[in-house]
């Protein structure tokens, strides 16, 4: 049998899948807490960012060399890894602000409009045609962030909203990036080609922001990048072994850490009006991910079967 993270699957595990994103949601609630921890320790966005790749870049060679070899690492898609590598630091700029711009649990909920984003996208680059059954569902996901963030309250900052609706547009991207690349390429090599491009590219960058820090705070630091690691290769390696619909609709576990978190390390609880928006982007992006099951499994019911023609 294939193994969930190492070999590359043709066919999708829709169990295994499930799995691997709930593990990857529960350890990326451990970075985001991690990252969180890390801005109130002194630690600025660019080291948090570069550490986060360098620590995981000999992560995953170490588990690569140690299952298969680092010849498992040839790519014939260098130029797929460096795209996914620029996009994905753009939106990691976007996801580490967020979480250190709010609350846990509010980031965590406004990053659950990632379907909305997702179905925008299929419409203006896709030119993929939505219904008024998914357009209803985008309505009700834009009225729950509202409700999350309170526009003109001045309960949550309006430009860690915006961030944190930034980093969601770009985690669609990424998404269907990784859904693309899972095709060819194993978890391992995503993860380790995206690490390696993302040090490369910041290490310019640190010479201006480097800063020392105590021991206490070095440990948050390699928390996130031994952590980060493992979550994006699980995280990838639910893409690759199942549809993109499918494993998002599992990253709404996360709201549970994310709540643990935030009350156990920042003495924080979402607010009323959160509970109430949650559940309303909740069910937009579930409602999203089952009509485009729907749409698929349709579309693949048309189609001639192999071997008749």
């Amino acid at each position: 049998m294939s193994d969930a993270v190492g070999d590359v699957v043709h066919m999708d595990r829709p169990m295994a899948a499930i799995g691997m994103r709930l593990v990857a949601g529960f350890l990326f609630g451990i970075m985001f807490a991690a990252i969180k921890l890390s801005g109130e320790h002194g630690v600025g966005l660019i080291e948090a960012m570069f550490y986060r790749n360098l620590i995981a870049c000999p992560l995953v060679l170490c588990w690569v060399a140690a299952r298969r070899g680092v010849g498992a690492l040839r790519t014939q898609h260098i130029g797929r890894h460096v795209t996914r590598a620029g996009v994905g630091l753009f939106g990691m700029c976007f996801t580490f602000g967020s979480y250190r711009m709010l609350p846990l649990a509010e980031a965590t909920t406004i990053s659950f409009t990632v379907p909305i984003f997702a179905t925008i996208l299929a419409v203006v680059f896709l030119r993929e045609q939505v219904r008024i059954h998914r357009w209803s569902a985008v309505l009700v996901g834009f009225v729950g962030v509202l409700l999350v963030t309170r526009p003109g309250s001045g309960s949550i900052p309006l430009l860690g909203a915006l961030v944190a609706l930034m980093s969601a547009l770009m985690i669609s991207v990424i998404s269907l990036q990784l859904r693309q690349l899972g095709r060819t390429e194993a978890a391992t090599t995503t993860t380790f080609y995206f690490s390696l491009f993302g040090t490369i590219a910041l290490l310019p960058a640190m010479p201006f922001v480097f800063a020392p820090h105590d021991a206490g705070t070095w440990g948050i630091i390699i928390v996130i990048g031994i952590v980060g690691g493992l979550a994006q290769m699980a995280g990838s390696a639910s893409l690759r072994l199942g549809a993109v619909s499918l494993v998002v609709a599992m990253d709404y576990a996360q709201l549970i850490w994310a709540t643990l978190f935030g009350w156990l390390l920042f003495a924080q609880l979402p607010a009323p009006t959160t509970w109430t928006g949650a559940p309303l982007i909740i069910a937009s992006g579930l409602y999203i991910a089952w009509r485009e099951h729907k749409r698929k499994t349709a579309i693949s019911g048309s189609l001639p079967k192999e071997g008749v023609l």
